[in-house]
């Protein structure tokens, strides 16, 4: 706490001495008071502790109390490591706006170590769509599609030649990011995901769409290929 400093017992020993009678009955070293001087000096320091408490940037005895208030650990992301990494996350998780913007989700993406995601909405396919346009049907829920494109390199698998016979011949795909894009996104919505290897990345080219449509009203209705093992 700013501007108030911690006591120690001699602190408030010499305040006690200071408000006794005058005289020589009293003695010059008084054990009561050096026990009173203890308690007062051990409350005053738990008072500044508490105000530290009360600060989700300086929490220690509270911090579990405040990650579950707050919702932590999180589902998506699972336990932070560490006092310091803890603080954060719960700082961010007290602070965060959220948002419906392709920005946010780009930005949402890029502070989790995954730049370069961009955002592909589904247009209904309606009477004055032209005559190439996709068979976006509003009866299927395209209106309220849309995918989240993320370049391979977030958390590519390539199959070689000391992998099991068993395993994919590649994968890729984080678990992680694609939880959290879904837990921020409008409840309406459906989200895909779709992965670019990086050379087509630069070069302009279509993402994989991994994922159907085939009901709106959560994760369930889109296949997740972001799940590696």
């Amino acid at each position: 706490m700013a501007g108030v400093m911690r006591a120690a017992p001699d602190d408030y020993y010499s305040l006690l001495l200071g408000l006794r009678p005058t005289g020589p009955a009293w003695p010059a070293d008084d054990e009561l008071l050096h026990g009173v001087a203890d308690g007062l000096a051990r409350a005053h320091n738990r008072t500044l502790d508490l105000v530290d408490e009360a600060d989700p940037r300086t929490t220690l005895e509270m911090l579990a109390a405040w990650e579950r208030n707050a919702g932590l650990p999180d589902a998506c992301t699972g336990p932070a490591v560490g006092i310091a990494e803890r603080r954060t996350r719960l700082v961010q998780q007290l602070t965060a706006r959220g948002g419906q913007s392709r920005a946010f989700f780009i930005a949402l993406a890029a502070a989790m170590g995954f730049p370069g995601c961009s955002v592909t909405e589904h247009t209904a396919f309606t009477v004055g769509s032209g005559c190439d346009a996709l068979l976006n049907t509003a009866d299927a829920g395209w209106p309220h599609a849309w995918r989240f494109n993320v370049p391979v390199q977030a958390g590519a698998i390539s199959f070689t030649a000391v992998s099991g016979c068993d395993e994919a011949i590649r994968g890729w795909g984080s678990a992680v990011l694609e939880c959290v894009i879904r837990r921020a996104a409008p409840a309406h919505t459906a989200v895909l995901f779709g992965y670019l290897a990086d050379e087509d990345w630069m070069l302009g080219g279509e993402a994989e769409d991994w994922g159907t449509l085939d009901l709106l009203g959560g994760p369930e209705t889109t296949d997740d290929w972001g799940t590696l093992g």
